[in-house]
């Protein structure tokens, strides 16, 4: 039994790596987009390697618990829960790519004016990243519930960027193809925003064995 609590606690360690690894890589990817730096962009690029890496170890760990142990209860739901954020957390990672990427194609652009506040939604979408995957290394139910509370901010933030992006593209043509780059941005923080969400679905599974997927008033 201690070897197997053992194990729990290597696939704890395991996610978190990918976790920090995957914050650093969206945190680089914005920075990419708004101080117009290639230098994080490439270090995401770097760091999806091991990422990748990670995601195939993490699962082929997880199976091999489920298939040796057989656990049950609560220890089921966490490895179950494991799997699932591993690939949520593999998912955020080529959204962060994807931004890097965007940021590369920008970085000879001119700055287009007005700007819309990707730093603002950058940081709400971080800080639910960062409360989903707290409230897995606690345990912490009202933190994943918290997170579950924003997602609806991002999206509002979200249509409001897109509207004022559309309107600057109608109103000065120039300036499309730096604004479809700047959608794309956007829409990839809204992804990574709804995986956030989804490990704090998990969370609330772990600890509590409910499933509040397609349930909003199950959320409140």
């Amino acid at each position: 039994m201690r070897h197997f609590e053992e194990e729990l606690e290597q696939l704890k360690n395991k996610l978190l790596e990918m976790s920090s690894l995957v914050e650093s890589a969206i945190y680089r990817s914005v920075t990419s987009v708004v101080e117009k730096d290639s230098e994080p962009a490439n270090e995401v690029l770097r760091i999806e390697v091991r990422v990748n890496q990670l995601e195939i170890e993490i699962d082929d760990f997880a199976v091999n618990l489920l298939a040796l142990h057989q656990p049950m209860a609560a220890d089921l739901r966490f490895i179950i829960s494991g799997i699932k954020i591993n690939n949520d957390l593999e998912r955020m990672g080529d959204l962060a790519v994807n931004i890097a990427q965007r940021a590369l194609a920008l970085i000879e652009e001119p700055v287009i004016q007005p700007m819309i506040d990707i730093p603002h939604i950058a940081a709400l979408v971080q800080s639910m990243v960062r409360k989903s995957l707290d409230a897995f290394v606690s345990g912490d139910v009202a933190l994943a519930r918290s997170v579950l509370a924003s997602d609806d901010g991002v999206d509002d933030l979200r249509s409001a960027s897109f509207h004022e992006l559309i309107s600057f593209m109608e109103r000065d043509p120039h300036n499309i193809r730096q604004a479809v780059s700047l959608l794309s941005v956007v829409r990839n923080l809204e992804r990574i925003a709804d995986h956030a969400t989804n490990i704090a679905e998990d969370v609330l599974f772990m600890t509590k064995g409910i499933d509040v997927r397609h349930h909003a008033e199950a959320r409140e």
